[in-house]
């Protein structure tokens, strides 16, 4: 029983060892996505040293681009015993795409922005109906 409790760990050290804030983890055990095995008598929190291996998913997970809300559906996948990597492939798939999107809509916006520049002219004098004619009269 004794090595049992040694494998507990208090969340200072599960800060300590992650490198992830104390808030960030008690946000990320509301959300669902890491859970606690209980308490000491202080009230602090205790983690079985999995928790480790969970955070460092989401922390990579995250830095692919991937919500909080996505992680936490790839991990109920993986909590019911199934193997995560199907669902990671979709999401990872969809998040090429949405980042297609967004490329396309940034160059679109790149050329109009340089459209405008092209034929800048400043003015000398306040415009009475508008806050900048070259912008709002295209």
């Amino acid at each position: 029983m004794l090595t049992q409790e040694k494998k507990l760990l208090l969340i200072g050290q599960v800060t300590a060892l992650s490198g992830i804030p104390i808030r960030t983890i008690r946000y990320y055990e509301s959300l669902g996505l890491i859970q606690s095995i209980g308490r000491t008598e202080g009230g602090f929190r205790q983690f079985s040293s999995n928790v480790l291996t969970r955070l460092s998913f989401i922390k990579r997970a995250q830095s692919l681009g991937l919500s909080l809300q996505e992680i936490g559906e790839i991990l109920e996948v993986y909590d019911k015993g199934k193997p995560a990597c199907d669902e990671i492939h979709h999401k990872l798939k969809d998040k090429i795409s949405e980042i297609d999107r967004q490329i396309e809509q940034l160059l679109t916006l790149r050329e109009e922005l340089r459209q405008l520049l092209s034929g800048w002219d400043s003015l000398s004098t306040k415009p009475q109906e508008t806050i900048c004619p070259i912008i709002q009269n295209n």
